[in-house]
């Protein structure tokens, strides 16, 4: 978007190539660029005062296609000077464009462009020219034909000491024609090349300050494109290899990847919202109930969706869908040491492999089970008792997680248990039917520890 300041830059640089007569034999344009649609839109023309225009209307307000005008981008994404670049109007006439950029306030908010007459020859282009016919004549001994090949997939450019292009491969010349490049770039100079900012002079410099080293490597932004581009230096010759590596498929993935896991963590973060409520519903319905059996099933529905909550809140705080086991079950811990503050006499010792990290499907399963033990030692456990003691152990030792949930309480006979027990019937089944684990359960009159394993 331009500000006021862009826009009276841009009326500045128009009233300068109107009074001072600028290009008096060129026909002469100013683009900027739709930051919506990503085109080039011309907002001035100035025909030439010497000679007939190339031009048989006024174009202000129309596109300058990527496909037929590369130097206009190029100078816009790159903000130094192309000049001599083949081009394409919008009457369908074929033109050269020298194209400088304007700047406000150190960013890029249009370019002039200076267009000739194909016929006219330019200057620049004669001294590449004979560049490259001097360098014909002086082969470059690095540069030999099963160097260069036209099998590989990555651009190879080949500059003479000169910053003149000498030789290229077939993927080269695919990609500058995918620019917009009109012309055989054979011959054009690196500045008029270049995809980023940098010229031969600062291209020579930085090589320089490398300390002679032989190549760099860098990634680029060049329109909606992504390339990682590598320079090779050879000292003796004096030339340079430019060697281009679209990753803009790479990118594009990196970029969905990350945006989807925004959404996952957003999601997350309204369903431990959404859990939250549901707690806060259910706590309210305990409350109110009449008896005491509808309270407890209430409660305990309560510290369940607590369990899964805390997990989701874990996740909305992380990119990756694994987590850590240990911050799952001390929310679990704290949860129920707080939901049983009364029994105070009840105390919870932890032992929790703090590097177990586990997808959140296998957490939230674990905490649920754990859940259910804790909640059912300080239910059952210690009635009559004074005071009491449970132990959570998490370890893991060859691919193999063991967790275990001991208690000193009164224990109880096995045949004892109700089969009706929703607590019991959530751990067994969890336990082997989404941990594929093993379970084991040993009681007696000094306590009752259960215990599960299952492989990682």
């Amino acid at each position: 978007m331009l500000s006021h300041e862009d826009i009276d830059e841009l009326i500045s640089q128009a009233e300068q190539i109107l009074a001072r007569k600028l290009y008096p034999d060129n026909d002469v344009f100013i683009d900027v660029m739709n930051g919506l649609t990503g085109d080039a839109i011309v907002v001035f023309q100035r025909p030439p005062l010497a000679k007939k225009s190339l031009y048989s209307k006024d174009i202000v307000g129309q596109k300058a296609k990527r496909k037929n005008e590369a130097a206009v981008y190029r100078t816009f994404e790159t903000s130094l000077n192309t000049v001599g670049l083949l081009a394409r109007s919008q009457e369908d006439v074929m033109v050269r464009q020298r194209v400088y950029p304007i700047r406000n306030q150190k960013k890029n908010i249009g370019v002039v462009i200076v267009e000739d007459s194909v016929d006219e020859k330019m200057k620049h282009f004669l001294v590449a020219q004979n560049g490259i016919e001097q360098n014909r004549s002086h082969p470059i001994s690095i540069t030999s034909k099963e160097f260069v090949t036209d099998n590989i997939d990555e651009g190879i450019l080949i500059f003479n000491a000169t910053g003149y292009l000498v030789q290229m491969n077939r993927a080269a010349e695919s990609y500058y024609h995918g620019f917009g490049y009109l012309d055989d770039i054979l011959g054009m100079h690196y500045d008029n090349l270049s995809l980023d900012m940098s010229t031969f002079e600062q291209l020579n410099y930085l090589r320089s300050r490398n300390g002679g080293a032989g190549s760099m490597e860098k990634e680029i932004k060049f329109g909606n494109l992504y390339f990682e581009m590598k320079y090779i230096f050879d000292e003796v010759e004096g030339t340079v290899i430019v060697i281009i590596h679209e990753v803009t498929e790479v990118r594009k993935k990196e970029a969905e990847i990350s945006d989807k896991a925004v959404v996952i963590k957003e999601i997350h973060h309204r369903v431990k919202n959404n859990l939250q409520s549901v707690v806060s519903i259910l706590s309210i319905q305990a409350r109110r109930c009449s008896t005491d059996e509808a309270k407890k099933v209430l409660t305990e529905s309560v510290y369940r969706i607590m369990a899964i909550a805390r997990t989701h809140e874990l996740l909305s705080e992380q990119l990756e869908d694994d987590i850590s086991l240990k911050a799952v079950l001390d929310s679990v811990i704290e949860n129920m040491h707080r939901c049983y503050e009364d029994l105070y006499h009840i105390t919870i010792e932890a032992t929790i492999d703090e590097e177990l990290i586990l997808s959140s499907d296998v957490v939230v399963t674990i905490a649920l089970v754990v859940n259910e033990l804790i909640q059912n030692c300080y239910d059952h456990a210690f009635n009559g008792r004074k005071q009491g003691q449970i132990n959570v152990d998490v370890s893991q030792k060859e691919g193999y997680v063991y967790i275990s949930i001991e208690d000193n309480g009164v224990g109880y006979p096995k045949d004892d248990i109700k089969q009706n027990n929703l607590g019991l019937q959530i751990v067994t089944s969890y336990v082997r039917e989404k941990l594929r684990g093993k379970l084991d359960v040993q009681s007696d009159s000094k306590g009752t520890k259960t215990a599960f394993y299952f492989k990682k």
